[in-house]
């Protein structure tokens, strides 16, 4: 089926995206919500995922976090900056425009993340009951030790220096200084600096997403420093959770996230797939994350009313 090109707006701020319906739908159909990690743009393998869900009786909505792809920045803040916690507030804000759809049933919606935003959905799901079903992907579960393993032992305080130095520089009116998202260089400086990262970003970009850039603004890192998703998934319950791992995946480590799913309450349940963090996305990374996503949705949203 077809995909419908569209827009909402919240906060004073456009975001772009698509809207899959839901394929044989004879009337108000469940709804997926799914969103794109760190630096990563829609085109970047959500079509994909919501082809998939889209074939089995769910409506899907994908879109751009703010700042990002198509979609506007929020007044008064820069492109391609990453504030987890605004990208929160937008996630719900696209609850909301799914919700408003005539071809959604309101009270089935389920919300797909991966990577950055596989986080995303544990924060959301613990707080916003309007979330029937959940699937984390790959994700990041704890910012501070992310930002210590990403981040040589050597620089921790000079980071410290450079982040109060920024925060002194743009409210004196200065451009934010940015920050590359990868790089080919072992002792450059950049937000995701593992080898692997800089395959995936630079060649799905190529392939798939032009428009991507590759630079986010260096207080994107003092952000991803203070967040810890994972401290939600206690909360999730009696929302059903699904966690998507990779326990080889080395740059939101796989075996802290299994942890974290430890920590969560039933109903929950644990898919472990083979591979690095960003082998789920397509190839057979994604006959092992695609279909078990497809299938909790089905068994939680389109098999029954909630």
């Amino acid at each position: 089926m077809a995909r419908e090109d569209i827009e909402f707006t919240a906060q004073g701020t456009t975001l772009h995206g698509w809207f899959y319906p839901a394929e044989g739908a004879t009337g108000e159909a469940p709804c997926v919500v799914l969103q794109h990690g760190f630096s990563g743009v829609k085109e970047m393998y959500l079509d994909s995922y919501a082809e998939l869900f889209q074939a089995a009786g769910l409506a899907c909505l994908v879109y751009d976090h703010p700042g990002f792809g198509a979609s506007d920045a929020v007044p008064g803040c820069p492109r391609l900056e990453i504030d987890p916690w605004q990208q929160v507030r937008f996630v719900q804000h696209a609850i909301t425009y799914a919700q408003s759809r005539p071809e959604v049933d309101a009270e089935r919606i389920g919300l797909w993340g991966s990577s950055y935003a596989g986080g995303h959905a544990l924060v959301v799901a613990g707080i916003d009951r309007r979330v029937k079903a959940v699937v984390s992907q790959v994700p990041p579960v704890s910012g501070s030790m992310a930002f210590k393993e990403l981040i040589r032992i050597d620089r921790w305080a000079e980071m410290d220096a450079v982040f109060a130095a920024e925060r002194r520089a743009r409210l004196a009116g200065a451009e934010p200084s940015m920050l590359p998202v990868v790089t080919t260089d072992p002792a450059g400086a950049a937000a995701l600096p593992t080898p692997d990262a800089y395959e995936w970003c630079t060649t799905t970009a190529q392939q798939r997403a032009p428009e991507w850039r590759n630079e986010v603004t260096l207080l994107s890192m003092e952000f991803l420093r203070g967040y810890e998703p994972g401290r939600w998934a206690p909360l999730i319950a009696p929302t059903p959770l699904l966690m998507i791992v990779a326990p080889l995946d080395r740059l939101a480590d796989g075996q802290l996230a299994t942890q974290v799913y430890e920590e969560a309450l039933h109903p929950k349940k644990l898919v472990l797939i083979p591979g690095g963090h960003f082998d789920a996305y397509h190839g057979p990374g994604f006959e092992c994350s695609a279909p078990p996503a497809r299938d909790w949705f089905v068994e939680h949203l389109l098999d029954k009313r909630v």
